[in-house]
């Protein structure tokens, strides 16, 4: 393996305490993001609806846009340019018509061959209807309640409860910061996203699991007398330093190529896994291994001052 770090002993678990001052504030950054804008924005599969991709010959603005969409009355659409100038998303809310009656609307109210906006080309008619929508709602839930659930139940049997708590708790975090970025930069809750968040999810629980393997290696080994708990799970981190700094570059560069060259219908996949890797890598640190020390730390002080107490007694 190769070794960017040569004996590292850096004081990463010393500093858990501003991390944690940190980590509270980003997620309390998004959340209150999220709780302003109403929650999440949708994509039209959780949504329903319809969804028309239009390409245009001269670039029109989304007000004239909207203008030519108000003659034919089908609800307060959300029109979005997508990628090119001349190329835009338009979404329709549920109406009780077919697909192909809304697209034939939408062109006409465009005015094809010719009409104020010029030339066009319809792209792509897309329609989710609103039980599809909720199904899928209630599926992503239940996507990422499960596998969190099993996440925890894995570790806890692997290392201890108390690992598989923390485990969780990062997992929660990284996610609830993903979250938070949609929602400062204005993008869609959509199937790749949920991609995503299940393949952040996966990394960072890995990432984790890597930094326990070698706390449980080493203390299967002589270790110094006086090395307290907290040390042990900074050797663990230094120890592992390498692995983690090349799997998260590898991964980072490989999202940051799809988010700025992947093109439009990769960006928000791409968005949240690059920013997923980065809390992904910091969240074993200082979620998980830093939640363990301070939980080992809580229980270690109880049984000595029980101790005391019994000896006094």
């Amino acid at each position: 393996m190769i070794e960017l770090f040569k004996n590292p002993n850096y004081d990463f678990i010393g500093k858990r305490k501003w991390a944690y001052y940190f980590s509270i504030t980003i997620t309390l950054i998004g959340l209150i993001s999220l709780v302003a804008k109403g929650g999440l924005r949708y994509d039209i599969d959780f949504t329903g609806g319809t969804l028309i991709q239009v390409r245009f010959e001269q670039a029109p603005s989304v007000a004239q846009i909207r203008s030519s969409l108000s003659t034919i009355h089908l609800g307060e659409s959300v029109i979005q340019r997508f990628g090119d100038e001349r190329e835009y998303i338009i979404r329709l809310p549920l109406k009780e018509i077919p697909s192909e009656e809304v697209s034939r609307l939408v062109q006409s109210a465009l005015g094809a061959g010719g009409g104020p906006l010029g030339k066009f080309e319809i792209r792509r008619v897309e329609f989710v209807g609103p039980q599809v929508g909720r199904d899928l709602q209630l599926q992503a839930v239940y996507l990422v309640f499960v596998g969190l659930v099993w996440i925890m139940i894995y570790i806890a049997l692997r290392f201890d409860l108390k690992g598989g708590v923390a485990a969780v708790i990062a997992v929660i975090h990284d996610v609830l910061v993903c979250l938070g970025a949609l929602s400062l930069t204005n993008r869609e809750f959509s199937l790749p996203v949920l991609a995503a968040l299940l393949t952040i999810i996966g990394y960072s629980v890995n990432d984790t699991i890597v930094a326990y393997d070698r706390l449980r290696e080493n203390r299967g080994k002589m270790i110094p007398k006086g090395r307290t708990f907290a040390e042990q799970m900074n050797d663990a981190v230094n120890q592992t330093l390498s692995r983690t700094v090349l799997t998260s570059l590898t991964t980072f560069f490989s999202a940051a190529v799809l988010l700025f060259f992947g093109g439009k219908t990769l960006e928000d996949f791409a968005f949240v896994l690059f920013v997923g890797v980065i809390t992904g890598t910091y969240s074993t640190t200082y979620i998980a291994a830093a939640i363990v020390v301070d939980w080992t730390q809580y229980v270690e002080g109880r049984l000595r001052r029980s101790k005391k107490a019994v000896a006094k007694a």
